[in-house]
């Protein structure tokens, strides 16, 4: 049995000013189709400045909507081909 291993790479950039943090998240698929999705935070006044924190909640929530766009991708095309209609999660 032939195995064939299919790599995705996902970028991630951030933009911060003063409490604000946002990500900016792509991902090519094999089709050639590109998914972009944005995620944002912003840190309350009162905590202390951690970069990385608020880098990983923006980026959390940006590649919370690659995985929407990829379910709804996929979901169509699985409407596209079958007979049964798919059942979102």
């Amino acid at each position: 049995m032939t195995k064939t291993l299919v790599g995705w790479h996902i970028e991630l950039e951030f933009s911060e000013e003063g409490p604000h943090t946002a990500a900016a998240a792509l991902v090519r698929l094999p089709d050639g189709r590109e998914l972009r999705a944005r995620g944002d935070t912003s840190r309350h006044p009162a905590d202390p400045e951690q970069l990385r924190v608020g880098e990983e909640v923006a980026a959390a929530r940006a590649l919370q909507g690659l995985a929407r766009q990829l379910l709804e991708k996929a979901h169509d095309e699985i409407d596209d081909l079958g007979a049964v209609r798919s059942h979102p999660l």
